[in-house]
């Protein structure tokens, strides 16, 4: 937002709840379509009313249920209508809506429910419904699971198993049997209950339980519109998992408060063709979201004619050069502006008609940092791709990038109603309403993380003279070498995943004299790769270790090598023989790297690295979806950039 520019007023205040605002949208706009899902190939609609009517209906079916406030719900499950009805719902008994990553092991659900000694789950389908049956023993309180498609479960017989359809019937039979229920669960709920129950991240161990209140949440979105970074009457896409505060931040609240249309992919493997007919105005995603969109384009290309891979280059070449003029602060030329209108036509527009972000107004990547090219790409494209900052333990944004102020180096401006400042040790510290007000029992990591109404965010960074946020990455990852060099991983390997080739990658050399990388392969693009090229393969480390591929790989290295300084080039690395994997511990559900405990479960490779050896036996154990574990054995190559 630019300098002396009077803040635009929310027509919402702390003084509500998301179940308030959301009757306010019944109330204003009922017969509007609020929520879609696709359903069969078939579009299913729902409206503000419908919307509002199904969350109480929920509510007042968990309450016959004896549900009480306070207590939590688990939901585990892909985005649904259903499961964000029963969010609402529960919030709306004034209980904690409790969301698990739907492909969370069985000892992550188990940490969940045992945290909060949870009596109720709420689950999409029969996969969660066996996840649950199987461990109902172990978890001990668990007394309901409320399911919603009932797709081969007619012949379960479990005590406490009961359909979504069967909690609403309950709900609107005790409405009913007392009309002033409904109302009364409309305005229960107080802007100092839980609006929602989420986790942190968990990259330096296990994650913590965060409560967002109605007015810490409702305090973020508040912010947001006031500074300009979010709008009004917006189309957004329902697929960020519902355990990331993300979803809930923007999906939900956001979506509530500004009456935006959510719509819901048929699964999340057609996101993208469901995006295509959409066409949403509002898009968030993580940074490898939109690497991963990135590389479908570049694999594409691999297989496109001669003509067609020119004519792209030339104009994305072109798109690079005239954003990095604009961030110079360099006008474009004519020549240049005119080739952009030809490349809208022939590159830029295709490809974004491809991708469902044909009508995009609005465009963030969160949750780490993104890598530069990567950002560059889009913008170059015309997408108005932005920066945005901010925790699970802020409600999920405190600063972002405005329209007319974008860098590629900063978060952007702190929003109206958060304060930033930098400690002695470099960290960023925030205080703003939207700020948690502590972890779920666990009184040591709370005085921890908030001092004197100060959120420490655990990042290091600084401000400009303008004051736009800085973010250096993670203070714990802040290293020096052996040599005294000072440099932040992360930074480096999201420049090398910027190849379409690079799925992850660690880079290593804290008190080393030199830095080396362990690269994870993305077996999508290299097998494409693979297969034009004539090149057989039957495993993914099998394709991990082909000459051919380290050679890839080590021109994707060589690349980054380029841009940085000598002490911190990347000297030798090896392919590992398997992904990084959520279920191994080694990236979060968010895909965050691990990196103690990549680093101490790759130990033999790590000191293979820094010696003169040419190749490594490793032996891994992994973890399969049914929680049972297995050991592999592998030689890993070793290659020199």
């Amino acid at each position: 937002m630019a300098e002396g520019t009077a803040l635009r007023q929310a027509d919402f205040s702390n003084d509500t709840t998301v179940v308030g605002l959301l009757a306010r949208n019944a109330k204003e706009i009922g017969s509007q379509v609020a929520v879609k899902e696709k359903d069969f190939g078939i579009w299913q609609e729902y409206t503000w009313q419908d919307y509002l009517d199904n969350s109480i209906y929920f509510a007042a079916g968990l309450e016959v249920l004896g549900f009480q406030a306070e207590e939590a719900l688990l939901l585990i499950g892909d985005n649904r209508p259903d499961l964000y009805f029963g969010t609402v719902g529960v919030s709306a008994l004034r209980g904690s809506p409790m969301p698990a990553y739907p492909d969370a092991n069985p000892q992550e659900v188990l940490s969940f429910a045992h945290e909060s000694r949870v009596r109720y789950a709420f689950v999409e389908d029969q996969e969660q419904v066996d996840k649950l049956l199987d461990l109902r023993e172990e978890i001990g309180t668990l007394e309901y699971i409320i399911y919603s498609d009932p797709r081969g479960l007619a012949a379960y017989s479990a005590p406490g198993l009961v359909s979504y359809a069967e909690v609403i019937e309950k709900g609107q039979q005790a409405i009913q049997a007392n009309p002033a229920l409904y109302d009364d669960l409309v305005t229960r709920a107080q802007p100092s209950d839980a609006a929602i129950f989420v986790h942190s991240s968990g990259t330096t161990g296990k994650p913590k339980g965060v409560i967002l209140k109605h007015r810490n949440v409702l305090a973020g979105v508040r912010n947001g519109f006031q500074g300009g970074s979010l709008e009004k009457n917006e189309v957004i896409m329902g697929y960020l998992p519902m355990a990331w505060i993300g979803d809930y931040a923007f999906t939900v609240a956001a979506g509530i408060a500004l009456q935006w249309q959510l719509c819901i992919p048929e699964q999340q493997e057609t996101l993208l063709r469901d995006m295509r007919e959409i066409a949403p105005t509002f898009y968030l995603a993580a940074p490898r979201s939109w690497d991963n969109m990135l590389t479908n384009i570049q694999v594409g290309m691999q297989d496109a004619p001669r003509f067609k891979k020119a004519v792209y280059h030339y104009f994305m070449d072109l798109g690079f050069k005239v954003e990095k003029k604009r961030f110079e602060g360099q006008a474009p030329s004519l020549w240049e502006r005119i080739n952009r209108v030809v490349g809208e036509f022939f590159v830029y527009g295709p490809i974004k008609d491809a991708m469902g972000l044909s009508r995009i107004r609005t465009a963030y990547t969160g949750g780490e940092a993104m890598g530069e090219d990567t950002f560059l790409f889009y913008r170059s494209l015309g997408v108005a791709l932005r920066q945005l900052y901010g925790q699970t333990e802020s409600s999920a944004f405190n600063s972002t990038q405005s329209k007319d102020e974008v860098r590629l180096h900063t978060a952007g401006k702190p929003l109206p109603g958060v304060i930033v400042k930098i400690d002695e040790s470099g960290e960023l510290l925030l205080k703003s309403e939207s700020n948690f007000e502590g972890y779920y029992e666990n009184e040591k990591a709370t005085v921890e993380t908030l001092v004197d109404g100060w959120l420490h965010t655990g990042d290091a960074g600084y401000l400009e003279e303008d004051g736009h946020i800085v973010v250096l990455g993670r203070l714990s990852e802040v290293v020096y070498t052996a040599k005294g060099e000072r440099f932040i991983p992360n930074y480096i390997e999201n420049r090398i995943k910027f190849s379409p080739y690079v799925k992850d990658v660690a880079v290593l050399g804290r008190d080393r004299d030199e830095l080396c990388a362990m690269v994870c392969i993305d077996i999508d693009a290299v097998g494409n790769w693979a297969e034009l090229q004539g090149i057989s393969y039957i495993s993914y480390a099998d394709l991990s270790q082909k000459p051919t591929v380290y050679d890839l790989v080590r021109d994707a290295i060589a690349h980054v090598n380029e841009t940085l300084p000598e002490p911190l080039q990347i000297k030798r690395f090896s392919n590992l023989h398997k992904e990084f994997d959520p279920d191994d511990g080694e990236i979060t559900r968010t895909r965050k790297l691990r990196r103690k405990v990549v680093e101490e479960r790759y130990t033999d490779v790590i000191e293979a690295l820094y010696s003169d050896k040419k190749e490594v036996t490793v032996k891994a154990q992994i973890t399969y979806d049914t929680g049972e574990t297995g050991t592999i054995e592998r030689n890993l190559s070793i290659r020199e950039v």
